[in-house]
C-alpha cells in the first residue's frame, strides 16, 4: 500500500472521530493539521487542542490512526490554537482568536461564587522565590484578620505543604455524587496541593490537558468556603496552567516574581506580556533575592544585580510592589513550615513581604472585584 492510500485511510479514520459536546470532527474543525505520512508507515500530524476540548480527544485520535491498516507508528504535535498561516480551516471554538494572540479567555462567572478576590502569584522561570512569594503573602493576609486561601498550582513542584508544614491527607465531604475536597488549614490559610494527594517524593508525571483538568477540579471541587482572597501559587512560565487559570476563573490581579538579574527580568517580561495578552490585569512586580546584608559586618552584597525587577515594571507600565532580600530566615521557614512572616515579622524580609501584601491590597482595591 502506498503512502497515498494510507494517508486518504488515516485521514477518513480521524474524521470519525468527534467532540462528544460538539459533535464535530477532528479534521473538519481543523483540530488535526498538518497530516502526512513519513518512511516506514509512520503517520504524524499536529493536534490544535482547544480549552474545552476532553483529554481523551488526542488518544482517540492516536487509536484511530493506528488502526489503520499500514500505519506502523503514530506520531502527533500538540499545540494550542495559534494564527498558523496554512490553509487549514481555524477551529471552531468559544474563545475568537486574534491574529498572533492566545485565546481569549472565557471564565465562568458563576465558579467560586463565595471568593472575594482571586490572585495569582507567578514567574517567568523557576528558582526565584514565587512560592515563597506566594506562602508570605497569603500569611501576611491570614494575619491582617482576612479569609484567605491558597491554591497550589504548580503540579509539577508542588512546594505549598512543606512551606506550611502540613502532610496530612484532606478529607472528602458531601454526599456521594457531590463530594468535595476540605482544605487543610495551616497559620490561618485553607491549603490545597497536589502534594497532599501524592505519596512523599512520588513525581507528577502528565502532559497539559491533565494540568488543565486537575486545575479546574481544584476550582470546583473544593470546599473554600467563604473567602476574601485565594491566592493561586502558579508553575513558572507561559503555559498550560497560567492559559487554564485565567481561561476558567475570572482572576482579579496576577503578581509577577523576578530576581534582579537579566535571565530572571527578562522571563517576566514575557510573562507579564502573556497576561496582558489575556486581557488579565498585572498588580505589579516583586524584586526577590534582591540583596544579601552580611550578619557579621552589615555589608549589603548585591549577588544577584540590582534593580531588575524596578527597570521590569518601568518598562512594562506595572507597579513595583517592592524587593525582598535574601535572608537564612526566609530559608529557613520555608523548609520548617513557617513563613517568615510568622516566624520573623520584624526581620529585613518578613516587613518586606508584608509591605508587598499591603501593596498588593492597594492595587486590588484600586479596581472592583472580578466577581
Amino acid at each position: 500500500m502506498d503512502s497515498n492510500q494510507i494517508l486518504r485511510r488515516v485521514a477518513a479514520a480521524l474524521a470519525g472521530v468527534v467532540h462528544p459536546q460538539t459533535g464535530d470532527d477532528v479534521v473538519s474543525s481543523g483540530r488535526v493539521r498538518d497530516l502526512q505520512v513519513l518512511e516506514d508507515g509512520v503517520v504524524r500530524f499536529r493536534f490544535v487542542l482547544q480549552p474545552d476540548d476532553p483529554g481523551t480527544l488526542v488518544r482517540q485520535a492516536r487509536a484511530a490512526a493506528e488502526a489503520v491498516e499500514g500505519v506502523g507508528k503514530v506520531k502527533i504535535d500538540i499545540s494550542l490554537p495559534a494564527a498558523t498561516g496554512g490553509s487549514a480551516p481555524a477551529p471552531k471554538s468559544k474563545s475568537p482568536l486574534r491574529p498572533g494572540n492566545v485565546p481569549a479567555p472565557t471564565p465562568n462567572p458563576d465558579l467560586l461564587p463565595t471568593v472575594g478576590r482571586v490572585v495569582a502569584v507567578s514567574s517567568g522561570k523557576g528558582g526565584v522565590g514565587k512560592s515563597t512569594v506566594a506562602t508570605n503573602l497569603a500569611a501576611s493576609l491570614a494575619a491582617e484578620g482576612h479569609r484567605v486561601g491558597l491554591l497550589d498550582a504548580d503540579i509539577y513542584g508542588p512546594n505549598i505543604p512543606l512551606m506550611f508544614g502540613e502532610r496530612r491527607k484532606p478529607s472528602v465531604t458531601g454526599a456521594k455524587g457531590a463530594e468535595k475536597i476540605e482544605p487543610l488549614v495551616a497559620h490561618g490559610v485553607r491549603l490545597m496541593s497536589l502534594g497532599f494527594l501524592l505519596e512523599e517524593q512520588q513525581p507528577a508525571i502528565m502532559r497539559g490537558p491533565m494540568i488543565a483538568g486537575i486545575l479546574k477540579q481544584f476550582l470546583e471541587q473544593v470546599e473554600w468556603g467563604e473567602l476574601d482572597y485565594l491566592v493561586v501559587d502558579m508553575p513558572p512560565g507561559t503555559g498550560d496552567a497560567q492559559l487554564s487559570l485565567v481561561q476558567t476563573v475570572n482572576v482579579d490581579g496576577v503578581v509577577m516574581v523576578t530576581t534582579p538579574q537579566d535571565v530572571s527580568t527578562g522571563d517576566v517580561t514575557r510573562g507579564i506580556r502573556m497576561f496582558e495578552r489575556t486581557n488579565t490585569r498585572v498588580l505589579g512586580v516583586v524584586e526577590n533575592m534582591s540583596g544579601f546584608i552580611c550578619p557579621c559586618c552589615g555589608e549589603r552584597y548585591e549577588i544577584f544585580g540590582r534593580g531588575g525587577g524596578l527597570r521590569v515594571a518601568e518598562q512594562t507600565g506595572v507597579a513595583y510592589l517592592g524587593d525582598v532580600p535574601l535572608e537564612m530566615e526566609v530559608r529557613e521557614g520555608g523548609d520548617a513550615g513557617q513563613p517568615v512572616v510568622v516566624a520573623s515579622p520584624e526581620s529585613p524580609a518578613g516587613m518586606a513581604l508584608r509591605d508587598v501584601a499591603r501593596r498588593v491590597l492597594e492595587q486590588l482595591e484600586a479596581v472592583p472585584a472580578a466577581r
